[in-house]
């Protein structure tokens, strides 16, 4: 059953982020869907917070992946730049997947047929300046 909350800020998002790291686990892939702009990283860094990560999160678009070490390692990958999964394949990013960590994906759809099954998803809608929807798939708010 998705979940659905409403983010006012960036303060906001960060905070619905450390709510949803919680439940997650070492080895978890949780896909970031949304339009340039809608906050995607912005929940990466309220993810690795909730982590113990203190270093500063930053997108990986030009180095497709950020490794960042905490509890727990995270892996965050932003595949923007990528054209075709053989490229995601090319930098090793299934490693990641199958990994001792936690894995965050920006623009996961465009690595949909490589990504493990039982992913958890995160979809971020812009619905006004500051205000984002976000739907999480696959997470158990308790």
């Amino acid at each position: 059953m998705p979940h659905k909350f409403v983010s006012y800020s960036q303060r906001d998002t960060v905070k619905i982020a450390e709510k949803a790291a919680a439940g997650i686990r070492r080895g978890d892939v949780i896909g970031l869907f949304g339009e340039l702009g809608a906050g995607k990283t912005c929940f990466v860094r309220g993810f690795a917070k909730a982590f113990g990560v203190t270093e500063t999160v930053n997108s990986p678009s030009f180095a497709i992946v950020n490794v960042y070490k905490g509890k727990t390692p995270v892996y965050h990958m932003d595949f923007y730049r990528i054209d075709n999964p053989d490229e995601i394949r090319a930098v090793g990013c299934e490693d990641y997947f199958y990994g001792d960590g936690v894995c965050l994906v920006e623009w996961a759809e465009k690595a949909e047929n490589i990504m493990p099954p039982g992913r958890k998803e995160i979809h971020i809608k812009i619905t006004g300046v500051s205000e984002r929807e976000i739907v999480m798939k696959g997470f158990d708010f308790r």
